[in-house]
């Protein structure tokens, strides 16, 4: 059988996923090319741990050099153009031709998208960020706490929701919290609203039972250093002493160029089988618009990143092989919510439901907050 190269684009939850997947069907004669210009893979759901003081980033973070032995193919270097009809990317200068792609690029984050916003707040989405906020919250002992979603839409719907609850945790447990007001502000009408009235609303209920005063449908429009305030298009405004922001999220620039995105912003694909207008190229993950039966998109989350990367490597597989019938994605997908005092919650549903995703939220315990320790541990070992 004549050989066929697979090029990767990210290594990321779907690429990490998607390259060591094909590599465990296709025999050694087919080149799995993993191409991300860090080597440094970091577990970003353990980044709420790490900002409240709870991991060390080294424990959370494995170089990419490691799938070599695997008999993965990585690529270091910044991806400068993609040719998705000729299947070719540009990397440090050269050219990398393909019979596949699969685009795992991911969202871009913009953390100061609004002017200001960089300087006086926390970026709790990257480990950079997350390291500072972890610093600067030991000094922190009393004031206006807020945490904020700049934008929609974002990765990992619950995350920010999370960090208002654990930083609340982190502030009882360091007996400061009589001294703080923690608010929450949000440029979307509720908490994870893609998943239903019912579980919105009892997330709303669990996190203002806390004391968090939550503010929804709030779009920040500036930030005044000087005064530490934010202004809102409705005409609000939020006083703080410390920040921690959700930033905007968008397409990389190269995927616009290549002309993969759609009218949403993001890559158009079939929802099925994530193949994009192109022959043999695919997009999974974070990069993706996939809109629901409700007018919304799927959420971005590195669940669905991982299914879908599963679900694209066994097509290619079969198409490559001839053995085998393909498979679709359904749209299933679950998640831990963390809400502080050792606990969590666990939702699982179909999100391709119609007329609405069908989603169950599961009761709150030590048990939740346990399977996802267990998870983070087991996703560093089954993959590298």
């Amino acid at each position: 059988m004549e050989g066929k190269t697979v090029l990767i684009l990210g290594g990321g939850v779907g690429g990490l996923v998607t390259s060591n997947t094909l590599r465990k069907i296709l025999g050694k004669e087919h080149r799995i090319v993993l191409i991300e210009q860090d080597m440094e893979h970091h577990f970003a759901p353990s980044f709420l741990w790490l900002m409240t003081g709870l991991r060390k980033s080294e424990k959370i973070s494995r170089n990419l050099n490691r799938l070599n032995r695997k008999g993965i193919e990585i690529v270091n270097g910044k991806i400068t153009r993609i040719d998705p009809e000729k299947k070719v990317v540009d990397v440090n200068g050269q050219q990398l031709s393909g019979d596949f792609i699969v685009v795992s690029l991911g969202a871009h984050l913009i953390p100061n998208s609004v002017p200001g916003l960089e300087s006086v707040g926390y970026n709790f989405y990257s480990l950079e960020g997350a390291e500072n906020l972890r610093d600067a919250l030991k000094d922190f002992q009393g004031g206006d706490l807020v945490v904020l979603i700049t934008s929609i839409p974002y990765k990992c719907p619950a995350a920010p929701y999370e960090a208002a609850m654990l930083l609340e945790y982190d502030c009882r447990k360091r007996k400061i919290r009589d001294n703080i007001n923690i608010s929450l502000y949000a440029a979307e009408p509720g908490p994870m609203g893609v998943a239903g009235k019912e579980l919105s609303a009892g997330l709303r209920k669990i996190i203002e039972d806390k004391g968090i005063r939550y503010y929804p449908e709030h779009q920040l429009i500036s930030v005044d250093q000087k005064e530490k305030t934010l202004h809102f298009s409705n005409g609000a405004k939020a006083h703080f002493d410390f920040l921690a922001y959700v930033p905007t999220h968008e397409a990389p620039k190269i995927v616009k160029e290549a002309a993969l995105t759609g009218e949403s912003g993001w890559i158009s694909v079939n929802r099925n089988t994530l193949e994009t207008k192109f022959p043999d190229v695919y997009a999974i993950g974070d990069i993706t618009g996939i809109p629901l039966a409700l007018g919304k998109p799927l959420p971005k989350a590195g669940v669905f990143a991982h299914y879908q990367a599963e679900i694209v490597a066994h097509n290619i597989a079969v198409d490559i092989t001839g053995k085998g019938r393909k498979k679709q994605f359904n749209g299933h997908g679950e998640c831990f919510i963390e809400l502080g005092d050792g606990k969590a919650g666990f939702a699982r549903g179909n999100f391709y439901a119609e007329p609405l995703p069908d989603i169950k939220m599961y009761k709150p315990g030590r048990h939740w907050h346990a399977g996802k320790v267990l998870f983070e541990k087991d996703w560093l070992r089954r993959w590298f």
